[in-house]
Order: structure tokens, then sequence, then C-alpha cells
């Protein structure tokens, strides 16, 4: 471990006491009547066991706690504080508050959504209003797909993403993706990488139950337009690592590649938890014209039961010319994550190219002493 990642603090700490008490100062700033020690009291409560989301949310609470006051006015004070914060991930706690209090006034409660996306994303806060009033939300949100403000644009699409991380699954839009098809079309070819990105990210969720109507969706699009292409491959990238080829034939690899692998090595072949392996290879075309290639590389994990499960990582999209060579190399980082513990033993490695696996090799994972 670096020392960089040592001192790296937990991205919790972005609410902490001093960011708290800079809520407070802004909030006193457009509020005189602020009970800023009230406000402090409650916030502050526990905040060493809470969570990231749960700080943001115990923010919003705290607020409404000591905000003797209707929504409508709340409101205005909370839209004059927004631009007063210095953090665009601490400023949606804005959305929280309106999520949490506002479902009674939907009209008023989807200005400010609107209006605080721009200040931090309101894509968790409209959540609760696509459940609860789904017709009536996504026919907002698709006038929202059409705002000149991509921050607006983009929460049509995060906001409706079926399987968005941190929140509940949206499971109407989920059994149903047409609900919000005409949120991504219109979003299709964004000149806005902010934008384009969640609209690659929300039809990759929708692959995950849905394939094929991706599939059937992309197949349908001009890809001509750059930014079109662009969602396309990355809208695919699930598909793509499992090898299906109806996805890597969208992006131009459909074909089973003509190629030699040579000169596969991985080093060190024995490594302790926290150390890195070094994976090199060769690629040599045996084709007599160019082909498109998708490079990945695939790791069976070590479970605790000594079973392995294959993890598959992009590598490289090239275009390789006749009998031409190009050798690829990738550092991983064996290391503990939130989402994988590593367990020791032989872990096995796979180049697949095309969706094929061309070779395998392996390292040796050693347990403490």
């Amino acid at each position: 471990m670096t020392t960089a990642e040592q001192s790296a603090p937990a991205l919790k700490e972005i609410f902490n006491q001093q960011r708290l008490e800079h809520i407070a100062d802004e909030m006193l700033a457009v509020y005189p009547g602020f009970d800023r020690r009230g406000f402090l009291k409650h916030a502050s409560q526990g905040l060493a066991e809470l969570s990231v989301m749960q700080r943001l949310a115990r923010v919003s609470d705290s607020l409404h706690s000591v905000l003797a006051l209707d929504y409508e006015t709340s409101l205005g004070l909370l839209e004059a504080l927004a631009p007063r914060l210095d953090s665009r991930f601490v400023c949606m706690f804005l959305p929280h508050y309106v999520a949490s209090h506002g479902t009674h006034a939907f009209e008023r409660s989807m200005q400010a959504l609107k209006f605080f996306t721009g200040f931090g994303s309101s894509e968790f806060a409209i959540r609760p209003f696509l459940r609860s009033d789904p017709q009536r939300t996504l026919a907002l949100m698709q006038q929202w797909a059409l705002d000149p403000d991509e921050h607006v644009r983009r929460l049509a699409s995060e906001g409706s993403r079926p399987r968005l991380p941190w929140s509940f699954r949206l499971e109407q839009i989920q059994a149903d993706p047409t609900l919000a098809a005409p949120i991504l079309d219109a979003l299709k070819a964004d000149p806005s990488l902010y934008v384009r990105k969640s609209v690659a990210n929300h039809l990759n969720d929708i692959t995950k139950d849905h394939p094929s109507w991706v599939l059937d969706l992309i197949e349908g699009w001009s890809l001509d337009n750059r930014h079109t292409a662009w969602i396309a491959r990355h809208a695919l990238r699930s598909l793509i690592k499992q090898g299906d080829r109806r996805a890597l034939a969208i992006i131009g690899a459909g074909a089973r590649a003509e190629v030699e692998l040579l000169d596969l090595r991985i080093e060190p072949p024995t490594i302790r938890l926290g150390e890195r392996v070094n994976l090199s290879f060769t690629l040599a075309s045996t084709a007599a014209a160019s082909q498109k290639l998708v490079v990945d590389y695939a790791i069976d994990y070590v479970k605790a039961s000594g079973a392995t499960s294959a993890k598959v990582f992009k590598l490289k999209a090239l275009t390789l010319a006749a009998h031409a060579r190009e050798t690829l190399s990738r550092a991983q980082h064996i290391r503990e994550l939130n989402t994988r513990r590593h367990y020791a033993g032989s872990h096995r490695v796979h180049i697949l190219v095309n969706g094929e696996c061309l070779g395998s090799t392996q390292f040796e994972l050693l347990g403490e002493d």
C-alpha cells in the first residue's frame, strides 16, 4: 500500500465537523434566524459511525429539525444556500431534502430538483418520485432530456437508471425499459461527455436484464455520429466482456480473431496480498488484411470455498494491420477492496480476443504467515 493510499481520507469525511460548520455558517448568512447551534448538535450526533450517505441524509434531516417553516419557504432558503456551498457532492443533501419532505408538492419539488442538480446531482432524489408517480415524473424527465443545461439532461438519464449504484432499483423500468426509452433516444447523440457517460451506463444497466432489447436498439442507430458510436461502445461493455457476438459485431469486432498469442508472461509468479503482477504478451496477425480486435483478460479469483470466480478486465481495442504484431502489458494490483476479498491459491489469467480465450497463465497468491 502506498503512502497516498494509507493517508487518503474516507469518502464520508467530506461531511466532517468542519464541513458541517461551513453549512451552518452559510445557512445563517441566508437566514439570520437559523438555529446554528441546534443544527450542529443534531448533525454531529454519532457522526463517526455514519457512512457517507447516512451523513448526507443526516444533514438534510438536521436542517428539517430546526427549520420551523413551511416547505415552500424552506425551499427558497435552500435555493439561496446552494451557490454558497463549496462542494458538488455536499450539495446533494439539498435534493435529499426535497425527496424526504416534498412528495406532497410535485410541481414545486420538481422545480427544486431541476435547480439543485446544477449544484449537486438530484439523481437519487428523483427516484422516490419515479417510484410513486412514474408516469408524471417520466413525462417531465423527457422534457428535461431536451434542456440546454447538460446537468438537467444528465439528470433525465441518470435518475431513471434502473440499477443506479447507491440507490434502490426502479423495478418498473427494470422490468420494462421502454418506459425510459424516449429519454435515451433524445440523448443518443448528446454533445456532452457528462451526459453520454450516463446514457451508456443506463443502457449497460439494461443489458443485465434485457440484453437483446439493448442490442436491437443500438443496431437501429446510425453509428456514423461519433457521439452515438461512443455511447454504443460503452453501453455494450458488459456484453463485450462476456464475448457476446452481436455486441462485438456492432463495434466491428464480431469476426474471429486471426492472431497467434506469443510470449505470454506473468511476473512475478508468486506474490503476497498488496503486491502487483505484471501481465504481458504479443499478438501476431495471421490475416492478409487489417482486423479490429477487442482484447480483454480474465482472472479466476479464488473464493473462500476454494472454488474460483472469473472477473473480466478491459485491456485495449485496436486495429491490427495484416501480419503485424502488437505487444500489450498491464500491471494488476492484488489488494483488498470493498467489493472483493482475496484468498490464497492459484489464480488463472486468461487472454480474451474478440470474446475467445487464446491462452492462459497463472500466479500464486500466498497466504499470511
